[in-house]
């Protein structure tokens, strides 16, 4: 587990151990990195109460995406279609929107995220604002992909105990850092140029190169060899793209929910729409007694119930999982494609359902 600056990809810490322990677990060993002067972007997983709570108590501001089946008490609507929100004891602000991406080839696709945050102040943080700033939280990604795949290139460490194992870790973070130092140095030398820019595998073989050498380890000019090289082979503004995501291993849960919709192969974005969707009216619960009721065909009920509410509408699986409350996002999709398998609901495309051709 680390904690990275998002404009450089510094590590700012990182701690690892045995898997019997959670992901929020050691991210609990990182928050004394925090500081009030500081915005900490995280995946979902780590809207625990208490987990929260540690977060907020450091000072620290957050925006991190949220379960998309947690219930969030609509306190105050906004003017931006946020509204604001409590979470345990932490007051929140819950921003929710629609992603359409265009790619170059014209085909496109759409997203979701469900946002919240200690910003709650919306007219100097807008929700559009920060469905777009929450983008930069992919800049971790770049981060494990140089110290897995530039760094390791893809081989496991080959320490067979937990000593050995642990040294080499911070053996390739060490080593990790003090590349990334280079590379911030060398783009701070030439103003108004991204970091971004600075190729990790340039940094990387030139650091090599000179260490098998043992020539001009040490000194030169203002940001040494490796920086010269950098600023030599600056790579191009970063380009808007996208790509599908891979799941290798056979058995991971994340398998059904590969099928996202985005592209098989990279691709250039044109055009990016960002709508940002207000709350909705709590729906009234079901009136009938379905205490009898199979379990499945009581939770079909309830859908068909939220379908009734608006038979024209093209209902998502995250806004119906949103309004049962009780079953997770990759649940309801699978219930969802087989009730319209089965012609008890109609699929209208990908992730959008009506009530409309029941039987």
């Amino acid at each position: 587990m680390t904690l990275v600056e998002t404009g450089t990809r510094a590590l700012i810490g990182a701690v690892f151990g045995p898997t019997r322990e959670g992901e929020t677990d050691y991210a609990r060993r990182l928050l004394h990195h925090l500081r009030p002067d500081m915005l900490v972007l995280w995946d979902k997983g780590f809207d625990a109460n208490a987990f929260l709570a540690a977060v907020a108590g450091t000072g620290a501001q957050f925006l991190g995406r949220i379960r998309a089946n947690r219930h969030t008490p609509v306190l105050v609507r906004l003017a931006d279609g946020s509204y604001l929100s409590v979470l345990g004891s932490v007051p929140v602000r819950i921003v929710e929107a629609q992603i359409v991406v265009t790619c170059k080839d014209g085909t496109s696709f759409t997203g979701s995220y469900r946002l919240a945050t200690t910003l709650t102040d919306a007219r100097r943080y807008p929700a559009g604002a920060l469905v777009a700033l929450y983008h930069q939280r992919w800049e971790h990604e770049s981060t494990y992909y140089a110290l897995r795949h530039t760094l390791l290139r893809g081989r496991v460490l080959c320490s067979t105990d937990p000593a050995g194992v642990e040294q080499e870790l911070w053996a390739q973070l060490a080593l990790y850092q003090a590349l990334r130092t280079v590379m911030v140095e060398a783009a701070e030398s030439r103003p108004g140029t991204d970091p971004d820019r600075c190729g990790f595998t340039t940094a990387l073989h030139t650091a090599r190169d000179r260490v098998v050498q043992a020539a001009g380890v040490t000194g030169y000019g203002t940001t040494g060899v490796i920086g010269q090289r950098i600023l030599a082979g600056l790579l191009p503004p970063r380009r808007p793209r996208v790509s599908t995501r891979k799941v290798k291993a056979p058995i991971s849960r994340y398998h059904a929910r590969q099928d996202d919709g985005r592209p098989d192969t990279s691709r250039t974005v044109t055009g990016l729409d960002i709508s940002i969707l207000e709350p909705e009216p709590e729906l009234p619960a079901a009136s009938h007694d379905d205490r009898h009721t199979p379990p499945d065909d009581r939770r079909r009920q309830r859908v068909l119930e939220v379908l009734d509410t608006d038979p024209d509408r093209h209902w998502h699986p995250r806004d119906l999982a949103r309004h049962l409350g009780d079953v997770t996002l990759g649940t309801m999709r699978r219930q969802l494609d087989r009730w319209a398998s089965n012609g008890l609901i109609h699929k209208a495309g990908p992730a959008a359902y009506t009530s409309q051709g029941t039987s």
